[in-house]
């Protein structure tokens, strides 16, 4: 550690928290200050500072630290070490290499960087079509979005996840960060070793604030995976797809550092800067003329109260929803979405044109009748329905075979080769089955295909 003049002395210690009386030159919020015990460097971040006494977030273990040690300043702000070597590579939440590679020699920059300001966000961004039927049907996305992600344990969401990286990298080039806000070590090294194995890994840059890590790392995390994406947005004028899993712990992270620093929550114990902390990585994610971050954030839902305080300042910023239902995987239906609460601020006549618009309130019209009329056959038997209920219930069988889709990242589970499907192809699909162009063909023929009539050699 190089150092100066000492800016203060510790006169306070807990695992989250450290006082440091001021004795020489002024700190600001975010410096990053230093110590030097038994030659190791303890870091820590200033969070508040009041007249001589500094308020500061330790980045690493407190453990071995004492009283009267002399605390150096280090840096205006944290900052993460990048380069043109990035992808391919595992880094802790201060941007630390974790993959036992070193990183060579480069550029620094703070992991708090600048919200673009208006006249440098581009809304106009093109829709990015993701090869996936169900999403690009029910949840178009534009380049810039920012997608929730909602789903247990089990249902399918890591190979979504993998099949998105693979299809938009595939038809774009577009590279992805990874980020695993409060993952088990287990969990980051299954996906390290499942990236591995479907040779994604050279196309992501993954970030990792491990479970067993305080509070300060799983929160730092964030806006690590943030920097580097920024960083391939503005520098490497990039597309970007940055996934957050999970950006709930993300919350609840920044609210045990607040409640160590003794500041008055609000109900359900969130810290009153519920809204500025959420806002502080989400107004981040925009695109430019140059480049777009595009996120898939995951959410986990407290209780599966969907009204928790959290949940909803975080939905407050998205533009749609993904939701992946175990009562659909039970089923065997795989991407195993619920189409009633997935949604997106695309599904828009202007957007998306009239006729895909139109498919998809006439499908969702179909798929809720579908449900109502599987309780009226198992009470009364399929021959009461009348025909034009015989019609929807048949036909909405076939629409929900056809939302299934071969995955290009399963291949070797399931043996069956993967498909992008360009939404052009489905539309059609969608239309035939509505109209009754397939109604003597068998619903078994829809599941896990790519597009229908491209497969029979001819429309109809």
């Amino acid at each position: 550690m190089n150092q100066t003049t000492p800016i203060g002395k510790i006169i306070a210690i807990s695992d989250l928290n450290v006082t440091i009386l001021a004795t020489g030159q002024n700190a600001k919020n975010r410096d990053i200050l230093a110590t030097e015990l038994d030659g190791k460097e303890h870091l820590f971040e200033v969070s508040d500072v009041k007249e001589n006494q500094l308020s500061c977030i330790p980045l690493n273990s407190v453990i071995g630290l004492k009283k009267g040690l002399d605390v150096y300043k280090k840096s205006e702000s944290l900052d993460v070490q990048y380069n043109d070597n990035i992808l391919g590579r595992v880094f802790s939440s201060y941007g630390d290499p974790i993959d036992n590679r070193p990183i060579e020699e480069g550029k620094k920059r703070s992991i708090y960087s600048r919200n673009l300001s208006m006249t440098e966000i581009d809304i106009s961004g093109e829709i990015l079509w993701t090869g996936i039927k169900v999403l690009d049907f029910f949840a178009p996305m534009q380049k810039g979005f920012k997608m929730g992600l909602l789903g247990g344990a089990g249902v399918g969401k890591t190979v979504l996840i993998k099949e998105l990286i693979h299809n938009v990298y595939t038809s774009s080039s577009s590279n992805s960060v990874f980020v695993g806000v409060g993952e088990r070590s287990r969990e980051g090294k299954e996906l390290y070793d499942e990236m591995t194995e479907a040779n994604l890994l050279d196309k992501m840059s993954i970030v990792f604030g491990q479970m067993g890590e305080n509070s300060v790392a799983r929160n730092k995390a964030a806006f690590t995976g943030l920097t580097l994406a920024e960083y391939l947005r503005d520098e490497k004028k990039q597309d970007v797809l940055l996934f957050i899993d999970n950006i709930y712990r993300y919350v609840q992270a920044t609210s045990e550092i607040n409640a160590e620093l003794s500041r008055m929550p609000i109900e359900n114990g969130y810290p009153a800067t519920i809204e500025s902390d959420v806002s502080s990585v989400e107004e981040r994610i925009n695109s430019t003329k140059d480049g777009s971050i595009t996120s898939f954030q995951a959410i986990y839902i407290p209780a599966d109260d969907i009204t928790d305080e959290a949940v909803q300042v975080i939905q407050s910023h998205l533009d749609g929803q993904i939701v992946l239902d175990r009562k659909v995987a039970e089923k065997g239906i795989y991407p195993a979405i619920n189409v009633f609460q997935t949604n997106s601020s695309m599904i828009d006549i202007e957007k998306i044109g009239e006729k895909h618009y139109y498919l998809v309130n006439e499908v969702i019209r179909y798929l809720a009748r579908y449900e109502e009329l599987e309780e009226i056959i198992a009470v009364l038997g399929i021959e009461e329905l009348s025909q034009a209920d015989y019609e929807i219930f048949t036909r909405s069988r076939k629409l929900r075979n056809y939302f299934t889709q071969p995955m290009f990242v399963a291949e070797n589970f399931t043996g069956i080769p993967g498909e992008f499907v360009d939404i052009k192809d489905v539309l059609i699909d969608v239309e035939d089955i509505l109209s009754g162009v397939y109604d003597d063909v068998d619903e078994a023929e829809f599941s896990y295909i790519g597009s229908y009539y491209k497969k029979k050699g001819k429309r109809g």
